[in-house]
Formats: structure tokens, sequence, C-alpha cells
């Protein structure tokens, strides 16, 4: 599956060269170190920054160390997926939709091993990571309910049947997402995140038509 990635102007490269240096100075920081003796201002230091640039970028160290949960992809690719039709695969158009939506993600390995290593190390972080993730997936559960519709607007579905059925899709969608990241982040080879995302949406595929 080939996938064109957008690549964003001189502003925006900066500025996620900073937010990737802040994050990458907090967690080898408190990979050394510990979290409860790293600071701001030993933070902004190593990337190279005011702490009050920090603030900038981050509200607090935890937020940092967290990082941000996935993007989603853009209004035009949402509207695409949403717009497919019924005769279109809804799982292999959503692996699309979620392999774009993670491309931000492609360069930052490195980044997320090292929040791995931390986070299991400091088990109040994953729960933080976790809340991080929600907005993401009810994100993409209203996508995904929005795509049901437009397949089959005559249908008199009942909307919280309907709900449940986003929600189901969601969760599986989720499901292969980790697999895909737990797979890149691991892995001794350098596949594309959005490579890894299509081979674990291929095998759900590949599972739960069987026995068709």
């Amino acid at each position: 599956m080939s996938i064109e990635t957008e690549q964003p102007g001189l502003r925006e490269r900066k500025r996620l060269t900073t937010r990737r240096a802040i994050q990458h100075a907090v967690l080898t920081l408190s990979r050394e170190r510990g979290i409860e003796h790293v600071t701001v201002e030993d933070i902004s230091r190593l990337a190279n920054i005011s702490p009050r640039t920090f603030f900038n970028y981050f509200p607090s160290k935890d937020a940092a160390l967290i990082g941000d949960a996935p993007g989603m992809a853009s209004a035009e690719d949402i509207e695409i997926f949403v717009a497919a039709g019924p005769s279109s695969d809804v799982l292999a158009d959503l692996a699309l939709l979620l392999a774009k939506s993670l491309q931000r993600t492609e360069a930052d390995r490195e980044i997320h091993q090292l929040r791995r290593t931390v986070m299991k190390e400091n088990a109040y972080l994953f729960g933080m990571r976790m809340a991080t993730l929600r907005d993401f997936e009810d994100q993409l559960q209203q996508i995904i309910e929005r795509r049901f519709r437009a397949d089959a607007p005559e249908r008199a579905e009942d909307p919280a049947e309907r709900n449940q059925r986003a929600l189901l899709f969601t969760l599986v969608a989720v499901a292969a997402i980790r697999h895909a990241w737990r797979v890149w982040a691991e892995g001794d080879d350098v596949a594309p995140l959005s490579e890894c995302v299509n081979a674990s949406f291929a095998e759900v595929y590949r599972i739960t038509r069987r026995n068709d």
C-alpha cells in the first residue's frame, strides 16, 4: 500500500524538532537518573532551550514524558474513508486511514523505545499514557459511526446499536495498532510503522475471514 507523505513547512519542522528534543531530553535523563531527580531546568538545558520555551510545548514534566496521543489523519483522508461506500471493505479502508494517521510517528522510533523503558520503571505513566489514547479512540469511533451511517442511510438502525458496532470496530482497530506499534518498536528491522499497521490489519482480516 503506497502512502504519500505531505512534507511540513519550515516553521512546523522547527516546532517538531524542538518538541522531539524536549521529549528525548526528559526521557534520557529520567532513564539515567530516575524521574524524581529530573527538573525542567535539566531538561531545558539538555534540549538547548529555555524553561519558558519548555512550557510553550508541554505543561509539565509528566506531559513531556508521556508524549502526544496518536494524531488523526487529515480531514480530507477522513472524508474519503467516510464516503468510500458500502462496496468498499471497511476494515481495509480503516487500515489505510490509520496508517496515514500514524505517519508522523515514523521518525520517532527512538523516542518510543525510550518511553517504553521509562514507563516500565514508572507504572503511573502507563495510566497517563492510556488516558491520552482515549481521545484518539473517541475520535476514531465517531468517524467509524459516520461511515456506517453513510453506507446505509436508509437503514432504520437503532443509534445505540450502531454506536456499539462502531465501538467494536474501534477496539479491534486499536488492538491492531497496539500490535503494530509493538512489532515496530521491538523489531530488528526498520520497517515503517505504516507497514506494520498494514500487516497487523492483514492478519486480523485473515483470522476473521478464515472460515468464510
